[in-house]
């Protein structure tokens, strides 16, 4: 699907691990779900205003339920654009696609403001690491293929680098390898964007930027060997993507939200 490519920068929301449950009161180590994204959400129109287009990587579910689905979908109203949605590994995948299929957000490919997006589904059922079938890794090569010359930023839930901390390299995208087969057939994809790690990371390779985003309930301690978690602020990405291929991104986080984390969990 395509839309009109515009003269100024194409603004990208990415909403990443919200978490949210069937229930209104439903918490994560102690941090209502829905009253973080609300921050988040609020964070965004005060800051930024207006994305051309929202980028939903996973995880946006943690009992994968319909009714935290289609809450999701309820929140994002209070943005007047399309959104793309891919499953993590607290998602059920052909649910949260069967749903985001009322709107068209379960598009895999989407061009737009003179970039192409590919929506990578990572999640293995039943399984807490990531996968890439391949299936999903022809898509991606096929998708590359067909756009040669547009800047591409292809997004999927699991990170496919090491992010130095012991207990998520093993939860981790388990076929990296292949992954970065495709992706360096083509030397157009700028932004490799993903979830799952609860915390801010940029690195580079071979040309393109590799961004992972604070989720927008609790965040993991960086750097660390075990299961941990610190007190900082829900947050989101923001991305302006100009035609060329240049692009400028920054995180924020809704600082005035309170909450009470429990600092002391093992899991969640």
């Amino acid at each position: 699907m395509t839309k009109p490519t515009t003269a100024r920068p194409l603004n990208v929301l990415q909403l990443t691990d919200p978490h949210l449950m069937a229930s209104a009161d439903g918490a994560l180590l102690g941090v209502n779900t829905r009253d973080s994204l609300a921050a988040v959400i609020g964070e965004v129109l005060r800051n930024h205003g207006q994305p051309d287009l929202i980028l939903a990587t996973g995880d946006l579910t943690q009992d994968a339920s319909p009714e935290a689905y289609r809450y999701f979908g309820e929140q994002l109203q209070a943005f007047d654009c399309p959104s793309l949605w891919i499953a993590g590994n607290h998602d059920d995948s052909a649910l949260l696609s069967a749903i985001a299929a009322e709107t068209g957000s379960d598009q895999k490919q989407w061009i737009q403001g003179g970039w192409q997006f590919v929506m990578l589904d990572s999640s293995v059922h039943g399984k807490v690491f990531g996968e890439l079938s391949a299936d999903e890794l022809s898509f991606l090569d096929r998708a590359l293929s067909e756009r040669p010359e547009l800047p591409a930023m292809v997004c999927l839930h699991h990170h496919p680098v090491d992010i130095g901390s012991d207990w998520m390299e093993k939860i981790g995208l388990k076929n990296r390898d292949a992954f970065w087969q495709v992706i360096d057939r083509h030397p157009q994809v700028r932004v490799v964007l993903w979830g799952h790690i609860h915390q801010e990371l940029e690195q580079q390779r071979n040309g393109a930027c590799l961004l992972a985003t604070p989720s927008t309930c609790i965040q993991f301690a960086t750097g660390s060997s075990d299961f941990a978690v610190e007190p900082l602020a829900p947050g989101y990405r923001w991305l302006e993507l100009d035609p060329s291929g240049c692009f400028k991104t920054e995180v924020r986080r809704a600082a005035s939200f309170e909450f009470d984390l429990d600092e002391k969990s093992t899991g969640y």
